[in-house]
């Protein structure tokens, strides 16, 4: 007598018969883990930190989870701290707004001028730290490339992180407005950046028109999208640098795609980057923790896939341990493969962190 066998009566007999028997050694067995959480924080570079007080803030650090630091100032007794510890030591660099004593004395024409021929060197926007350099200007690019190389060269630096990578903020987020005094429903010609000359020439080459006589310049499509390119540009040139001596290379970013370009004419979905740091900082917009979230997959979505993003979460709006649970769950669950922290934690806090 013949038997029939379908598929459905196999599978139950191949799970039949491996009950209470051993598997043949011939097959072999796979244990599939869980993909590792990224852990990363920001920290403040100090240059007078003694050995034995950075030894005990980075060993603490990594027994609390943390995969690495993004560590403001080529500060190298600190990138040595950290790496003795285990955890990766990338700098963090302000790449475009910059006050240094350099380039003040030297380099007036380098900064970006608004629309009301305004420079940032004499007349910074918002705040007396806000001075943009212009990322069409070439020897400011010059000066960016010869900086990426020289750092990505040392055998202490891990890696590379680009803050402040955009134009200044022609819109505030939403929550900042009562505290400049300002509403900002439209683009002002007073944060709106750049109309210097080496801006205007690219793109009257490009455009024909002159940025400075267009009836709109906020809804030109033509100008806004050659602002983009700008800043994308230069980034992929950094990264490019970055990868040709091993050393990968990040960007802290505004929250989502559209904020971004929006508010700072930042459109970080182009870029070559191995990892974006979206800073999900949901108070400044106004929002629940529960946005988090949201704002993460926007990202990911976009991004489809091809770099991992890691959700920054600014800790002085986050009360308690148990609302920092919610901040990290929401971005993990939002397709992040990480987070990275802002600000100072309770003991609590990096419990949460830790995973206890």
């Amino acid at each position: 007598m013949k038997i029939k066998i379908t598929t459905t009566s196999l599978i139950l007999l191949v799970f039949l018969s491996c009950q209470n028997k051993q598997v043949p050694k011939s097959i072999k067995t796979t244990t599939i883990e869980a993909p590792e959480i990224e852990k990363w924080m920001w920290l403040h570079g100090t240059a007078d930190t003694e050995a034995a007080t950075l030894k005990a803030q980075f060993k603490t650090l990594a027994k609390n989870g943390l995969t690495g630091v993004l560590i403001g100032g080529d500060n190298e007794s600190m990138f040595r701290a950290a790496k003795a510890e285990g955890l990766q030591a990338h700098i963090w660099l302000w790449t475009l707004n910059r006050g240094d004593e350099y380039i003040m004395k030297n380099h007036a024409d380098w900064y970006s001028i608004n629309r009301n021929g305004e420079s940032c060197f004499d007349n910074p926007p918002y705040v007396s730290y806000y001075r943009w350099l212009c990322p069409t200007n070439k020897e400011v690019r010059s000066f960016l490339k010869d900086e990426i190389r020289k750092l990505s060269q040392k055998d202490y630096i891990d890696g590379i992180h680009l803050d402040y990578v955009r134009y200044c903020d022609v819109i505030l987020p939403v929550a900042l407005w009562e505290k400049y005094n300002l509403i900002q429903n439209e683009e002002l010609p007073e944060f709106d950046y750049c109309y210097c000359e080496t801006c205007r020439a690219a793109f009257q080459k490009e455009s024909s028109n002159d940025p400075l006589k267009l009836a709109d310049p906020s809804a030109d499509t033509s100008w806004i999208n050659f602002r983009y390119q700008q800043v994308t540009s230069l980034v992929n040139e950094l990264a490019a640098i970055a990868h040709k001596n091993e050393k990968p290379i990040s960007a802290a970013v505004f929250p989502t795609p559209p904020i971004a370009k929006k508010l700072v004419r930042q459109d970080w979905i182009s870029w070559n980057l191995d990892r974006i740091f979206p800073m999900v900082y949901h108070a400044f917009y106004e929002k629940e923790i529960s946005w988090i979230e949201d704002a993460t997959r926007e990202g990911v979505n976009k991004l489809e896939g091809r770099i991992p993003i890691l959700s920054g979460i600014y800790m002085p709006d986050i009360e308690n341990e148990l609302v920092l649970k919610e901040a990290i769950d929401g971005a993990l669950k939002g397709g992040a493969t990480g987070i990275s922290l802002f600000g100072k934690l309770t003991s609590e806090q990096w419990k949460m962190v830790k995973g206890e």
